[in-house]
């Protein structure tokens, strides 16, 4: 790999693994020194391998750089040592080793995870918090990301970072007895990343898989501790499996949306399919039923691509089990289109026009599809205001292609 491609790698890689050790260190007190420590370490990474080549282990030199800048940062700033590390022995100008071995990074990064889902944080700045800290991503990707303004991210970061330094939240494990209620949050703003990604409203790409791969990397950080290896965590984690197995086929080579119906199959991602069944048979274990459980066999089924009545019966009894579970207007609107393919278009109708959507594009796309073998002007109608709906452009030229095709 080239410089100029390993150096953004890297950052992608390590930047966020860096910083859960060094904000484990000095605490969410100073996170915002370990973010300049940080980013201090890749700057100089950029400036030495840019004259003097890369060194011969490129990791390797960003880990023993960074801890030399934190050690030096602690031994210059005098008043900061005797605040923040009371563990330090001050009668010895020893500082102790920064441990970036893989299995405190490890740690670190998982009780990372739930210092920024912690519950006192609204679920906007807990995605943009873990974001920042634990994906390495920048304000301007943050705020592309999340379709926000700079400002407005920044806003959201510093007023988060405020809140867990009043509220004096730790960067630890919870106790046994807390884990269950904090997973939630956790898998919750998991499942969010993975769904930013999944389906982008930026305006050009309408999949961001960046979000979807650190939401994965992030699972299974949850799946490699005893404590968190839960029936709805291996449940998440299969339909972030199911999901990803089909990024190759959702879009063109012009990114433009590729509709499930006609995919490409064989583009399937077959080892992702199969890792996507181990997962789901290891959350069928206990007596656990999640939404993550029905929304990953709602996606196993669309791994088989036969149009058969067996398929989407299954899908709409899964639809009916998640809307009782948790109501979702998509997940109703979704359901639509599996009764549609066992009832037919006409009860379909039906059905839909009883969720009045009237803001939403899909409402008016999925009524589209249903007309076209009814009524033509009917269907151009509703093809056309979603249309006038639709916010991102490979929304607008999916629905225009199905205008053209009418």
């Amino acid at each position: 790999m080239e410089q100029r491609e390993l150096i953004p790698h890297l950052f992608r890689m390590e930047f966020s693994k860096i910083i859960a050790v060094l904000c484990n260190y000095f605490g969410f007190k100073h996170i915002e020194i370990a973010e300049d420590i940080v980013s201090d370490t890749f700057l100089s990474a950029f400036e030495t391998w840019t004259y003097k080549g890369l060194p011969e282990n490129p990791k390797a030199w960003l880990y023993f750089v960074a801890k030399n800048k934190a050690k030096n940062y602690i031994q210059r700033e005098r008043l900061f040592k005797e605040k923040i590390a009371p563990q330090i022995d001050q009668t010895s100008s020893e500082v102790p080793e920064i441990d970036l071995s893989e299995k405190n990074i490890s740690d670190s990064q998982l009780q990372m995870l739930f210092a920024v889902c912690d519950p006192i944080l609204s679920p906007e700045s807990q995605i943009s918090l873990a974001l920042r800290v634990l994906c390495g991503f920048g304000i301007d990707e943050i705020a592309s990301a999340l379709l926000s303004q700079k400002e407005t991210i920044n806003k959201r970061l510093l007023r988060a970072k405020e809140k867990l330094r009043t509220e004096k939240v730790k960067i630890k494990f919870p106790e046994e007895k807390e884990i269950q209620n904090r997973l939630e949050n956790v898998l919750t703003t998991l499942y969010l990343l993975f769904n930013e990604g999944y389906y982008s409203e930026s305006k050009n790409i309408i999949l961001r898989e960046d979000l979807c791969m650190e939401a994965l990397r992030l699972l299974q950080l949850l799946l490699d501790n005893e404590s968190t290896d839960t029936p709805q965590t291996n449940a998440l984690y299969a339909l972030m499996c199911f999901q990803s197995s089909r990024f190759e086929a959702r879009k063109n080579k012009n990114g433009e949306l590729i509709l499930y119906h006609a995919q490409d199959e064989t583009l399937w991602d077959q080892k992702l399919i199969s890792k996507g069944a181990y997962y789901i048979h290891k959350a069928s274990h206990g007596d656990t039923l999640s939404k993550y459980h029905l929304e990953a066999g709602i996606a196993y089924w669309h791994t088989i691509k036969e149009d058969t009545k067996e398929k989407w019966k299954n899908i709409l009894q899964l639809f009916d089990h998640l809307l009782q579970l948790e109501y979702s207007s998509i997940a109703a609107l979704n359901r639509t289109y599996a009764f549609s393919k066992i009832y037919g278009n006409a009860k379909a109708i039906i059905e839909a026009e009883k969720l009045d959507l009237d803001t939403n594009h899909f409402y008016y796309t999925l009524l589209g599809e249903l007309y076209k073998d009814i009524n033509i002007g009917k269907s151009k109608e509703n093809f056309l205001q979603a249309l006038k709906l639709a916010k991102t452009q490979p929304d607008k030229k999916t629905i225009q292609n199905k205008i053209k095709g009418l």
